[in-house]
């Protein structure tokens, strides 16, 4: 079923109010992984912390993340969308509080790997019950708007932490504490949604999806509106890896892969890059990351008014070349100063963000069908954390053993490599119902 037959005010205010719900959810996750790139160098401060020890903190959160999106992407096809995406929010709620009273350095890694099972989950959940409550002329602004809300609190995480620094020692405690009393907040009315309709269809409760529909729509659909598409039963996720439905699988994990092992490589390590350049000013180091972070939020907001009129296609293949070129000429300048580094990773998390880093919310919805829609997204936000893991990891290792241009260069391979894919494997979906998606092989697979 879709909801392009019940376009009203009150669907629209419906559809609204999951995308916000949704949207808190991948604010949180912005928030809560880049928090740690500013208040790392508060607790290395307070800690003896050695160099291994600092990885572990800065990549718990994100291998955390790549057993949740794993393991709950398909508990959410068995078990329900709404039971997921209500539990995952208290996992915020509960480790993010547990990370700020961490007392010492392997307390507070076990709780950010814990933080991030919830933080892994939330991607292919959120994403998945937007893309099922949309219609299909809007889909592609709604899904990305969940994108732009995650650099919005990646932005959010430095303005915290320069409202904060006067607290001194407590500063990073309170940093860390902020993020629990935001996942309350997006907890207590993400209880009040209901259960997605197209996931009750596949799972046979027709009067049921009725009812959400009634309540979400304000009209009774009928058995015939109700059509229910010819996909695989749950469970069946053997399927992803058949056909044309192998491609696209490849297609997602592939380019999401690419974008996350590029992004998180460096933006992970945007306020450790820039401290030598700012003569041991904390505040400099913030505000400089902090722009960085800020553009990458514009682009975002560029892709996300972009993806339903210019298209999926041609959004993804101009992200990914812009963030290979800017990663090219940042690799290639020898001893840049403070100012260019910050306009030359603020270019390339603006094409990053612009394509790479919105669209992985909406084509895994778009290119799964429902009964392994939230596992199709699992897998590959799974596989994309392995690439996060890998950039977390290798750049400081890379950087120490050849320096920064040859750890640049590396990933402006990485960058490359996104950009044959989406050449060569990028559909085009706007436009269409998910229905006629998954019933029909894309136009350019």
């Amino acid at each position: 079923m879709n909801f392009d037959g019940f376009e009203s005010p009150q669907t629209k205010r419906f559809q609204r109010k999951v995308t916000v719900l949704s949207a808190g959810g991948t604010f949180l996750d912005g928030f809560d992984l880049t928090v740690i790139a500013v208040a790392l160098p508060m607790i290395a401060n307070e800690w003896d912390v050695s160099a291994g020890e600092k990885s572990l903190i800065t990549s718990s959160a994100i291998i955390g993340s790549f057993i949740g999106a794993a393991v709950l992407g398909n508990l959410t096809d068995r078990f329900g969308r709404k039971a997921m995406y209500v539990i995952d929010l208290l996992a915020f709620v509960v480790f993010a509080a547990l990370t700020a009273f961490s007392q010492d350095v392997w307390q507070l890694i076990i709780f950010r790997f814990l933080l991030g099972i919830g933080i892994g989950a939330d991607y292919p959940i959120s994403a998945t019950i937007v893309s099922e409550f949309a219609s299909k002329k809007g889909r592609g602004k709604l899904s990305t708007s969940l994108g732009a809300m995650w650099f919005v609190g990646a932005v959010a995480a430095y303005l915290v932490g320069l409202v904060v620094l006067p607290l001194g020692d407590y500063a990073w405690r309170a940093l860390l504490l902020v993020g629990a009393v935001f996942a309350l907040i997006v907890f207590i009315f993400r209880v009040q949604l209901p259960e997605s309709p197209r996931w009750l269809l596949a799972h046979g409760r027709t009067e049921d999806a009725k009812n959400v529909v009634e309540k979400v729509t304000g009209v009774r659909p009928t058995d015939a509106e109700l059509t229910e598409s010819d996909q695989p039963k749950p469970g069946e996720s053997a399927k992803l890896f058949v056909g044309v439905q192998c491609r696209r699988t490849l297609f997602v994990c592939g380019f999401w892969f690419c974008y996350a092992t590029a992004y998180y490589g460096i933006s992970m390590y945007t306020p450790t890059i820039l401290e030598p350049f700012t003569n041991g000013s904390h505040v400099s180091v913030i505000i400089g990351s902090g722009v960085v972070a800020l553009l990458g939020l514009a682009g975002s907001i560029i892709g996300m008014n972009l993806v339903d009129n210019w298209g999926r296609r041609p959004l993804i293949i101009t992200s990914f070349a812009g963030l290979t070129v800017a990663l090219i000429v940042l690799a290639s300048v020898i001893g840049p100063s403070f100012g260019f580094l910050v306009v030359l990773f603020s270019i390339a998390v603006l094409f990053a963000n612009s394509g790479g880093g919105i669209l992985n919310f909406v084509y895994p919805t778009e290119l799964f069908p429902t009964s392994l829609r939230a596992t199709g997204s699992g897998l590959a936000t799974s596989v994309s954390r392995i690439g996060s893991i890998l950039g977390v990891l290798a750049f400081p290792n890379l950087v120490a053993a050849w320096g920064n241009n040859a750890a640049l260069w590396v990933f402006a391979a990485v960058g490359a490599a996104g950009l044959l894919i989406c050449l060569f494997m990028a559909p085009e979906t706007k436009n269409r119902s998910l229905e006629e998606i998954n019933f029909e092989e894309p136009a350019h697979a």
